[in-house]
């Protein structure tokens, strides 16, 4: 059993060298990057009881961020103070993470690694599971292996999309046929997950559901919002019990 899907290993390999140019194909997460920082630094500063005053607030944290790509969350993690690991089912991302970091002098352990394959012998305060449950082969098998990895009392972020007719227009026939913000063939809307089906395999899961929030783009202001809407982007917190 394993949680890789070729294809869509694949898909991401051959524009890995496009991780940082926030002018090419990941425009999309270069914009949606804000908003998304914001809202794991305050989740973890609220659960873990975190001083917001310091210059580097997670810094008693221990960070994992699968599917880490070519680390767009993983380094602003580094840089709030968290230890962080990222692992990734291409060899090709984390070479461009690992180069990237190394360029910034961030010390982040990248490893070539999916969930339920690794080394990886601790455990973790904060485990992201951003923008990738829709990529891969087994969501069960990924949600019990990203689970293990977590320790108790810690939070999982879950982000997605929404599978609804409003997330088919927007998320496939508007971002990647229309706008083009997104090359075609990224997403495939029968591999979106309503919320309340995530929500129902993390509680089989000894996982607790903490938070549920939207994202909405407003396209005049070019920039994502936390919205109460979730019916396309929106991510879950849920706590290892």
């Amino acid at each position: 059993m394993t949680t890789i899907n070729k294809e869509e290993i694949q898909k991401f390999s051959k524009i890995a060298d496009e991780w940082w140019d926030a002018k090419g194909k990941f425009k999309p997460l270069h914009v949606f990057n804000p908003i998304r920082i914001k809202y794991i630094r305050d989740k973890c500063i609220s659960h873990f009881k975190l001083n917001q005053e310091k210059d580097r607030p997670l810094s008693s944290l221990k960070i994992l961020d699968i599917g880490c790509g070519g680390g767009l969350i993983s380094e602003p993690m580094s840089r709030l103070g968290a230890k962080v690991t990222g692992i990734d089912a291409s060899k090709r991302n984390i070479a461009v993470a690992k180069l990237h970091a190394e360029k910034n002098k961030l010390s982040i352990n990248y490893i070539n690694a999916s969930p339920e394959e690794n080394d990886l012998k601790i455990k973790f305060d904060v485990i992201l599971n951003l923008e990738i449950i829709e990529h891969v082969n087994d969501v069960n098998l990924f949600l019990k292996s990203s689970s293990e990895m977590l320790a108790k009392n810690g939070i999982m972020f879950i982000a997605t999309i929404n599978r609804t007719f409003e997330s088919y227009i927007k998320a496939i026939v508007g971002a990647e046929y229309i706008l083009r913000w997104l090359p075609i063939g990224t997403h495939e809307w029968s591999k979106f997950l309503k919320p309340e089906e995530i929500e129902e395999k993390t509680k089989n899961l000894n996982l607790e559901s903490i938070n549920r929030d939207g994202f909405k783009f407003n396209i005049l202001k070019q920039e994502w919002n936390k919205s109460l809407d979730c019916s396309v982007n929106y991510i879950l917190v849920v706590k290892k019990n």
